[in-house]
């Protein structure tokens, strides 16, 4: 066969996946202004206003430098998987994906997030899908095992305390955190003692980590989520218990994640005005709850967005001098 023939066979091919990725695009950018509209409209922005005012100056700035961090911890899972799967990609480039990832996961969800825009993002800096694939499966253990570690340690211990009207009891709660521990350790033992270290699934290589990578996976998941809870706590009133609020974060974001909510709208609020409406006003719970979400939610996706639209020009002015 002639290099012409071969030309004329390929073309069509090329075409068919420029086609492909045309259309994969213009409904991203259709799909993603339509979902921030619909999530600005979830949102009482006076509301929003009128609560920060309540609180100090210093208070927001103190809650605001905890989400930071808790960003910037989260970016450490994405380098954990550079290190993980060596894809070479330098710190300045993981670092801004890695934000705007974790930003749009939390506000629309993991399959928009965690997912949609891992894939574009990295892709377009030149990283596979298998790749991707890896650097978002260690990301989502990193974080699970995390929550698993801190939600096992708070319930199997009893450090919180559930309302009557919950069916799981403390004793069901107790059972339900040695069960969470027994899953950690039992990846942590994997890990660190299987001869086994690679498995092939749907074509894609599941490559086990080593013991001490699986050490940083746990550190940097819990620590994580301590963030989290520490932040509702600096809004808390004073008298709240830091452990009780972590254990009702680690319930509120399960029932989250089973509702499948963006950003949990409305169920983190019933989960903790229905655990502690007995000890504390319910204006002081939503109050907390509502700057909690407007420093950690709204303000990085601010950020997000801006971070999105530099990396989207950069890209397109790297395309135009091709």
């Amino acid at each position: 066969m002639s290099v012409a023939a071969e030309a004329r066979q390929k073309k069509p091919k090329r075409n068919k996946w420029f086609w492909i990725k045309r259309l994969t695009t213009i409904a991203f950018f259709i799909l993603i202004p339509t979902l921030l509209y619909f999530q600005a409209r979830n949102i009482d922005w006076q509301e929003v206003a009128a609560t920060l005012r309540t609180y100090p100056p210093g208070i927001l700035i103190i809650g605001a430098g905890i989400a930071l961090v808790s960003y910037f911890v989260y970016c450490a899972f994405d380098l954990l998987g550079r290190y993980y799967t060596r894809h070479g990609l330098p710190v300045k480039q993981v670092v801004p994906v890695a934000f705007v990832c974790y930003a749009f996961n939390l506000n629309m969800g993991a399959l928009v997030g965690g997912v949609a825009f891992r894939y574009r993002l990295y892709s377009r800096l030149g990283l596979d899908v298998p790749t991707i694939t890896r650097v978002l499966t260690l990301s989502m253990i990193t974080n699970w095992l995390g929550y698993i570690i801190l939600a096992g340690g708070i319930f199997a211990l009893g450090l919180i305390t559930l309302p009557e009207s919950w069916e799981i009891g403390g004793t069901g709660l107790r059972i339900l955190g040695v069960g969470l521990w027994i899953v950690a350790a039992a990846y942590l033992l994997a890990c660190g003692l299987s001869k086994r270290r690679s498995w092939h699934w749907r074509g894609h290589e599941i490559l086990l980590p080593p013991l001490r990578m699986a050490l940083v996976q746990a550190g940097l998941g819990a620590l994580n989520w301590s963030l989290m809870a520490l932040l509702i706590y600096l809004m808390m009133p004073e008298d709240a218990f830091y452990p009780t609020i972590l254990g009702i974060l680690m319930i509120s974001s399960i029932a989250g994640v089973i509702t499948h909510i963006p950003a949990g709208l409305g169920v983190i609020e019933v989960v903790f005005i229905t655990a502690l409406q007995h000890q504390f006003a319910k204006s002081e719970l939503l109050a907390a709850l509502i700057a909690y979400r407007a420093l950690y939610f709204i303000l990085p996706l601010v950020i997000a967005c801006i971070i999105y639209m530099v990396l989207e020009n950069r890209s397109k002015t790297l395309r135009n001098q091709q």
